[in-house]
């Protein structure tokens, strides 16, 4: 199948970028439903002596075990919802693994943000498989490899869209969503992953 923005093929990457991957009137009413009902988070990290504020809002939900460790704070998941788990389910059977958790980070403008780094928590086990739905306005992803400070490749990630990083995607590469002064609509992005090894 051809895709309008299709990936290349990446050296030790396993990358499945689907635009349209829902109907946009689907997207349209579960971006709307999530962003009114998560209680929303902007949590605060220690970094470099001082605390800042992350550059976005966040919620973290899954099964009761999936206890989660990233950027320094051990996150303890929230129950699904009713819509959260259904879009599980659907994410579930288009990438044929178990998923149970999820992270949302809500970009309400574009100063709203997600610095280099790699989704490589031990968690997560040796290849984990990244299931990430994008709602709402259209951002730029960077990728580059792990060492270089270089751009490799980017895409813009489209209102119902879903960008599947699997294998050794993890260990050689690291993304980002960068601030942009270009005019954005908020964004919500959804990233179900397997929470292997629960702390």
């Amino acid at each position: 199948m051809l895709f309008a923005d299709p990936l290349p093929e990446l050296a030790d990457a396993e990358l499945d970028y689907q635009p349209g991957w829902v109907d946009a009137a689907v997207a349209d009413i579960w971006l709307a439903a999530l962003v009114d009902e998560t209680p929303w988070q902007q949590p605060e990290l220690f970094i470099h002596g001082r605390y800042h504020r992350v550059p976005r809002l966040t919620a973290w939900y899954g099964e009761p075990e999936a206890r989660y460790r990233y950027s320094g704070k051990l996150h303890q998941p929230l129950p699904w919802t009713p819509l959260l788990d259904e879009i599980r389910r659907q994410v579930v059977r288009a990438v044929g693994q178990p998923l149970n958790a999820v992270l949302l980070n809500y970009y309400r403008d574009g100063q709203d943000s997600m610095g280099w780094h790699s989704d490589a928590e031990a968690e997560l086990g040796r290849n984990p498989l990244i299931a990430s739905l994008n709602l709402g306005g259209s951002r730029r992803f960077d990728l580059r490899r792990v060492g270089s400070t270089r751009i490799g490749h980017s895409l813009m990630l489209e209102h119902g869209s879903l960008l599947v990083m699997r294998g050794p995607t993890q260990h050689h590469w690291q993304h980002q969503v960068a601030k942009t002064r270009q005019p954005c609509a908020p964004r919500l992005n959804l990233t179900f992953r397997l929470i292997r090894f629960p702390l």
